[in-house]
Protein backbone atom coordinates (compact mmCIF):
# COMPACT_ATOMS: atom_id res chain seq x y z
CA UNK A 1 0.00 0.00 0.00
CA UNK A 2 3.06 2.62 0.27
CA UNK A 3 1.90 5.95 1.19
CA UNK A 4 -0.87 6.13 -0.40
CA UNK A 5 -4.11 6.41 1.69
CA UNK A 6 -6.39 4.07 2.23
CA UNK A 7 -9.40 5.13 0.15
CA UNK A 8 -12.17 4.00 2.62
CA UNK A 9 -10.78 0.55 3.32
CA UNK A 10 -10.34 -0.37 6.86
CA UNK A 11 -7.26 -1.86 7.42
CA UNK A 12 -4.91 -3.18 10.60
CA UNK A 13 -1.55 -3.49 11.14
CA UNK A 14 -0.31 -7.34 10.19
CA UNK A 15 2.00 -7.42 13.68
CA UNK A 16 2.48 -11.12 14.18
CA UNK A 17 3.62 -11.89 17.68
CA UNK A 18 4.67 -9.35 20.34
CA UNK A 19 5.39 -5.82 19.43
CA UNK A 20 8.40 -3.75 20.48
CA UNK A 21 8.05 -0.28 20.80
CA UNK A 22 10.71 1.95 21.90
CA UNK A 23 10.38 5.63 22.14
CA UNK A 24 13.50 8.18 22.05
CA UNK A 25 13.49 12.16 23.08
CA UNK A 26 15.80 14.71 23.79
CA UNK A 27 14.27 18.35 25.21
CA UNK A 28 16.60 21.45 24.68
CA UNK A 29 16.54 23.41 28.10
CA UNK A 30 19.03 25.90 27.35
CA UNK A 31 18.90 27.32 23.37
CA UNK A 32 22.01 29.25 23.45
CA UNK A 33 24.21 25.91 24.72
CA UNK A 34 23.94 25.03 20.88
CA UNK A 35 27.28 23.21 21.59
CA UNK A 36 25.87 21.14 23.92
CA UNK A 37 22.53 20.16 22.15
CA UNK A 38 22.70 20.38 18.36
CA UNK A 39 25.01 16.91 18.28
CA UNK A 40 22.67 15.24 20.28
CA UNK A 41 19.93 16.31 17.72
CA UNK A 42 22.08 15.18 14.62
CA UNK A 43 22.85 12.06 15.93
CA UNK A 44 19.33 10.49 15.70
CA UNK A 45 19.05 10.90 12.08
CA UNK A 46 22.57 9.32 11.20
CA UNK A 47 21.42 6.00 13.65
CA UNK A 48 17.87 6.00 11.60
CA UNK A 49 19.85 5.77 8.52
CA UNK A 50 22.47 3.13 9.36
CA UNK A 51 19.04 1.31 10.69
CA UNK A 52 17.08 1.76 7.64
CA UNK A 53 20.04 0.68 5.58
CA UNK A 54 20.63 -2.57 7.33
CA UNK A 55 18.07 -4.91 6.85
CA UNK A 56 19.49 -7.75 9.20
CA UNK A 57 19.35 -5.17 11.94
CA UNK A 58 15.52 -6.37 13.54
CA UNK A 59 14.25 -2.18 13.18
CA UNK A 60 11.25 -1.99 11.23
CA UNK A 61 10.58 1.70 10.87
CA UNK A 62 10.11 5.18 12.44
CA UNK A 63 8.23 7.74 13.08
CA UNK A 64 9.05 11.60 14.38
CA UNK A 65 6.44 12.97 16.79
CA UNK A 66 5.51 16.89 17.57
CA UNK A 67 6.33 17.84 21.09
CA UNK A 68 6.98 21.43 20.31
CA UNK A 69 9.51 23.71 19.99
CA UNK A 70 12.07 22.17 21.97
CA UNK A 71 11.21 18.34 22.24
CA UNK A 72 11.96 15.80 19.63
CA UNK A 73 10.97 12.79 19.89
CA UNK A 74 11.04 9.34 17.35
CA UNK A 75 8.69 5.82 17.93
CA UNK A 76 10.50 3.45 16.74
CA UNK A 77 9.39 -0.38 15.81
CA UNK A 78 11.38 -3.23 16.39
CA UNK A 79 11.17 -6.93 15.69
CA UNK A 80 12.61 -8.11 19.06
CA UNK A 81 13.73 -6.56 22.93
CA UNK A 82 17.18 -8.66 21.26
CA UNK A 83 17.46 -6.82 18.47
CA UNK A 84 16.73 -3.13 20.32
CA UNK A 85 19.62 -4.55 23.15
CA UNK A 86 22.13 -6.08 20.28
CA UNK A 87 21.63 -2.34 18.41
CA UNK A 88 21.89 -0.38 21.76
CA UNK A 89 25.44 -1.95 22.89
CA UNK A 90 27.11 -2.85 19.03
CA UNK A 91 30.61 -1.08 19.56
CA UNK A 92 31.00 -0.59 15.82
CA UNK A 93 27.41 1.46 15.38
CA UNK A 94 26.07 4.69 15.50
CA UNK A 95 24.89 4.60 18.58
CA UNK A 96 27.40 3.97 20.97
CA UNK A 97 29.66 6.68 19.92
CA UNK A 98 26.86 8.95 19.97
CA UNK A 99 25.91 7.91 23.59
CA UNK A 100 29.60 8.06 24.50
CA UNK A 101 29.87 11.78 23.28
CA UNK A 102 26.56 12.57 25.11
CA UNK A 103 27.90 11.37 28.51
CA UNK A 104 30.95 13.38 27.79
CA UNK A 105 29.35 16.56 27.27
CA UNK A 106 26.42 15.93 29.80
CA UNK A 107 29.82 16.60 32.57
CA UNK A 108 30.21 20.24 31.36
CA UNK A 109 26.29 21.05 29.78
CA UNK A 110 24.58 22.10 33.15
CA UNK A 111 21.56 20.63 31.85
CA UNK A 112 21.45 21.88 28.87
CA UNK A 113 19.68 19.06 27.25
CA UNK A 114 17.94 16.16 28.13
CA UNK A 115 17.48 12.88 27.15
CA UNK A 116 15.13 10.28 27.97
CA UNK A 117 13.94 6.77 26.35
CA UNK A 118 11.12 4.45 27.10
CA UNK A 119 11.02 0.86 25.81
CA UNK A 120 7.37 -1.30 25.48
CA UNK A 121 7.62 -4.67 24.97
CA UNK A 122 3.72 -5.13 24.02
CA UNK A 123 2.17 -9.25 24.15
CA UNK A 124 0.24 -10.32 21.03
CA UNK A 125 -2.94 -9.38 21.41
CA UNK A 126 -2.76 -6.33 23.20
CA UNK A 127 -2.21 -3.63 20.71
CA UNK A 128 -4.66 -2.99 17.95
CA UNK A 129 -4.61 -0.44 15.01
CA UNK A 130 -7.24 0.86 12.77
CA UNK A 131 -5.94 3.26 9.81
CA UNK A 132 -9.13 4.72 7.12
CA UNK A 133 -7.84 7.04 4.55
CA UNK A 134 -4.55 7.59 5.85
CA UNK A 135 -1.38 5.78 4.67
CA UNK A 136 -0.13 3.06 7.03
CA UNK A 137 1.10 4.86 10.07
CA UNK A 138 3.20 4.03 13.21
CA UNK A 139 2.61 -0.03 13.56
CA UNK A 140 0.92 -0.23 10.08
CA UNK A 141 3.82 1.19 8.39
CA UNK A 142 6.30 -1.02 10.11
CA UNK A 143 4.48 -4.49 10.03
CA UNK A 144 2.65 -3.69 6.46
CA UNK A 145 -1.36 -3.45 6.76
CA UNK A 146 -3.72 -6.11 5.83
CA UNK A 147 -7.91 -5.63 5.99
CA UNK A 148 -9.52 -5.40 9.41
CA UNK A 149 -11.85 -7.98 8.65
CA UNK A 150 -8.47 -10.74 8.82
CA UNK A 151 -8.53 -9.44 12.79
CA UNK A 152 -11.61 -8.81 13.95
CA UNK A 153 -14.30 -6.01 12.68
CA UNK A 154 -14.66 -4.76 16.48
CA UNK A 155 -11.36 -2.72 18.58
CA UNK A 156 -12.06 -5.38 21.48
CA UNK A 157 -11.98 -8.42 18.75
CA UNK A 158 -8.63 -7.64 17.70
CA UNK A 159 -7.37 -6.98 20.97
CA UNK A 160 -9.02 -10.79 22.39
CA UNK A 161 -7.08 -11.99 19.26
CA UNK A 162 -10.40 -12.57 17.69
CA UNK A 163 -11.93 -14.03 20.78
CA UNK A 164 -14.49 -11.33 21.37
Amino acid sequence: MGNAPTSGQRVTAAAKGDVVVFLIGMRINRWRAVRHWLPVLKAMPRMIKELSQNGDSGFLGHRALSGGPRVFTVAQYWESREKLLAYASDQAGEHRPAWAEFNRRLRSSNGSVGIWHETYIVPAGSYESVYVDMPPTGLGAAWGVEPVERRGDRAAQRLAGGAA
